[in-house]
């Protein structure tokens, strides 16, 4: 399927419809991104104010998130969805964000869950009521 494109000068009707759709996408892109940022810094919060159930259920959030790029092979469905509207396919066309943060999106906030699956594993166990612990 073809893009309707949100340039589109030789029918402008179609490309304000599409434009209009593509900033709904972004929009939504932006917010459920927001929210799974604030998931994972908030996993940094939690384990180190020793609410390490708190941390756990923010890796869980996470987690479904991961699933969900994993099968999609690592690209977020509303990528796919922001696609149908526009040509364009810089590294930020479906979402707002800099160009530079939405190209490493992935290894800045993989890194960040990963160490704060880390730090919670770290901090729950060191305090002596972890799983495992006597």
């Amino acid at each position: 399927m073809t893009a309707v494109d949100a340039n589109d000068v030789a029918n402008p009707a179609v490309a304000v419809m599409a434009r209009r759709r593509l900033r709904l996408v972004k929009t939504v892109h932006t917010a459920i991104w927001a929210l799974f940022v604030a998931c994972i810094l908030a996993i940094h919060v939690a384990a180190w104010l020793g609410a390490y159930v708190v941390a756990v259920a923010f890796v869980g959030v996470v987690f479904i998130e991961v699933l969900i790029l994993l099968l999609n092979g690592m690209r977020c469905p509303l990528t796919d969805v922001a696609g149908k509207y526009t040509q364009h396919r810089e590294a930020n066309f479906d979402i707002y964000l800099p160009r530079w943060l939405a190209q490493n999106n992935k290894v800045i906030f993989g890194t960040l869950y990963f160490a704060g699956i880390a730090v919670t594993a770290a901090h729950w166990w060191l305090s002596g009521t972890g799983p495992g612990n006597p």
